[in-house]
């Protein structure tokens, strides 16, 4: 259940962003051990200079290839993280030629009560889950 936003920089097909999105929830359900229909993505495509990514003074190089991922997320370990971390670097390298140095992730923590999946309830907190 981990909802993942992915900002991207405008110029990608659509079956690129299709593989985009299935790559990078792949990484997210061998990581963390979710169901495969666990998906919650959105993308968002930005004309170019409207996302900025500098590299924290990491002399980390930037192409328009940059895929910044946002993950919130129920808690996970942080060997899940770094496994997240290193197999989307992996895996997008592998299936969509973008570089390790194009890809940036954020992980925000939440707790159970923080989860409604509709019909108004807390689906966590009363067990449906």
């Amino acid at each position: 259940m981990p909802l993942i936003r992915i900002d991207v920089i405008e110029g990608r097909t659509a079956q690129e962003i299709e593989q985009l999105k299935e790559t990078i929830h792949q990484a997210m359900v061998q990581a963390f051990a979710v169901p495969q229909r666990d998906r919650y993505q959105i993308l968002t495509e930005h004309k170019p200079g409207f996302l900025v990514a500098e590299d924290t003074g990491l002399d980390i190089p930037r192409t328009n290839k940059f895929v910044m991922i946002q993950m919130v997320s129920r808690p996970r370990s942080a060997n899940q993280k770094q496994e997240f971390y290193r197999l989307v670097c992996e895996l997008l390298k592998e299936k969509c030629h973008i570089e390790s140095s194009d890809v940036m992730v954020s992980i925000v923590v939440n707790s159970d009560e923080d989860w409604s999946f509709g019909l108004g309830r807390a689906q966590f907190l009363e067990g449906d889950l």
